[in-house]
């Protein structure tokens, strides 16, 4: 890639130039692609305090005004979407597809609170305790400054797209990148200002996540987290002391459950994408497969078969199905999994080894069967291309089986009919379920709130309330021509007494 782009992408950076510098590389390769600043507290608070400034002018400025300027970032991204992509890959070590689906999360996300931003912050009407007396506004004001502590695996999609919906409702952004993704946000945030974001308005400071994100923690008026469980409960509890809110998105043990009757064919090949996108880098991706026995061998033959099909390699193309795990660290991980089932009596029926001769951190797309409970793989999550299946009784044992965990983040069902489907995906705990699909279409109905039950998140980024968590509802209530003082000669004892069948009364009308 061309360096004048990182350098370019490097000034945007709210870090005092001061700061030492570390790299960030090029994951399929390992080589060095750029260096970055490193932040520390003083240059979050120096953020803050600017974006502080700064959301004071933006919130003032009319709706429609602000979605305009989402209009035309959304117009910048189509154009640029290229660029974009091949700096995701080279961060992550993703797949063409998967760095393109970051841009569909850009656009809809973009254009989806641009057009219903401006209505649902609209005041809004609500009866008043006494009819044409009295009247109640609700009004949404703008929380102040967000934080956003975003994670590697979709270092776009889970960091810009959660400040579009902040930026939409008045507020200003302060963003951690991971560190070792930053110019996969900064090449977004460019279009924000070439958009016509003022750039106070939003400041990314990369940094360690104990000095950075702590600083964010400490300084921001609510927080939306992406990452694990145990960091979520962490920063949750700093959240709590400050009595700020937080939204988070944390892990899944996701199951998709298949029952006689489903079409295997089509199962199979969305079983792969459910698995394997982002080389299961997802935390909505697919870990546990209950199939009904009837069916589980056919399946199970269809699904290593399509499995054994993936293509796996380094490509700015659309020439791969698969790209490479995003670290040292995400290697150890996924290949200790595998390993701790294999020696446990688990058996591997597609893939199962590391691929060193494509580049440093490629893992095959992994499928086992015979896992036990005593297993790693079985309760914890992988976050890799790593997913078991289980043969079941029936349905009953699905559900049950799938219920079974402390995560509540995504499913997916596959049944006989849309009827089953949909009934099954009611009695599931979690967030979102995906009927005759792997995760995608939950995920890209972004006028529907989602996010996790259990341990697997707080709060909902899409739909109306992933804009407004980030916005203090204020009631504004008028009284017009009346008093709540007893009335001229009337003692505050009989006023009192007169008050009770006059609220029977009124709660007797119409619409109350």
């Amino acid at each position: 890639m061309d360096g004048t782009l990182f350098d370019r992408w490097r000034r945007l950076i709210a870090v005092s130039d001061a700061r030492e510098s570390r790299p960030v590389f090029e994951t399929f390769t390992g080589s060095e692609l750029a260096t970055i600043p490193i932040g520390e507290e003083p240059d979050v608070v120096a953020a803050v305090g600017r974006a502080r400034r700064a959301q004071l002018a933006w919130s003032a400025r009319p709706a429609a005004e602000r979605a305009a300027i989402l209009e035309r970032f959304r117009a910048l991204v189509l154009t640029h979407r290229d660029r974009i992509m091949d700096v995701v890959q080279a961060e992550t070590g993703k797949a063409r597809s998967g760095a393109q689906e970051e841009i569909m999360d850009l656009l809809l996300s973009a254009r989806y609170y641009a057009k219903q931003g401006p209505r649902l912050l609209t005041p809004r009407r609500e009866p008043g305790v006494f009819p044409l007396a009295t009247k109640a506004v609700v009004r949404h004001q703008p929380k102040g400054v967000i934080g956003v502590i975003a994670p590697w695996n979709y270092p776009v999609a889970l960091s810009v797209c959660d400040a579009i919906p902040a930026l939409m409702a008045g507020n200003a952004v302060v963003v951690k990148p991971d560190s070792q993704t930053p110019f996969s946000v900064l090449a977004v945030v460019e279009l924000l200002y070439e958009a016509g974001l003022p750039r106070e308005l939003f400041a990314v400071v990369p940094g360690a996540g104990s000095v950075v994100g702590a600083a964010i923690v400490d300084n921001c008026d609510y927080l939306m987290f992406t990452g694990s469980t145990a960091t979520g409960r962490r920063l949750a509890e700093q959240c709590g002391r400050r009595l700020i809110g937080i939204s988070a998105e944390l892990g899944g043990k996701n199951p998709m459950i298949i029952t006689r009757g489903a079409d295997l064919n089509a199962v199979a090949r969305a079983a792969v994408r459910a698995c394997f996108s982002n080389s299961g880098q997802l935390c909505m991706a697919i870990e546990r497969i209950y199939v009904e026995k009837a069916v589980a061998e056919a399946f199970t033959a269809k699904f290593v078969a399509a499995v054994s099909a993936v293509t796996l390699g380094a490509a700015y193309d659309f020439g791969t199905d698969m790209g490479s795990l995003a670290s040292a660290d995400q290697l150890k991980a996924v290949a200790g999994h595998v390993d701790d089932a294999v020696a446990k009596g688990a058996r591997v029926l597609a893939g199962g080894r590391a691929r060193p001769d494509l580049g440093p951190y490629f893992y095959e797309p992994t499928v086992l069967t015979g896992v036990t409970d005593d297993m790693d793989c079985a309760r914890a999550e992988t976050f890799g291309p790593v997913v078991s299946i289980y043969p079941v009784a029936d349905v009953e044992e699905a559900v049950a089986r799938a219920n079974d965990t402390e995560y509540g983040l995504n499913a997916s069902v596959w049944a006989a009919s849309k009827r089953e489907g949909e009934a099954i995906a009611a009695r599931l705990r979690c967030g979102t379920v995906n009927v005759d699909e792997a995760y995608g279409l939950g995920y890209a109905s972004i006028a529907a709130p989602m996010g996790g039950m259990g341990v697997s998140g707080i709060g909902r980024r899409h739909g109306h309330d992933g804009l407004l968590k980030y916005t203090e509802p204020q009631t504004v209530a008028t009284m017009r021509g009346l008093s709540l003082d007893p009335p001229f000669g009337l003692s505050n004892s009989l006023w009192q007494q007169a008050i009770t069948p006059v609220i029977r009364l009124i709660q007797a009308l119409p619409g109350r």
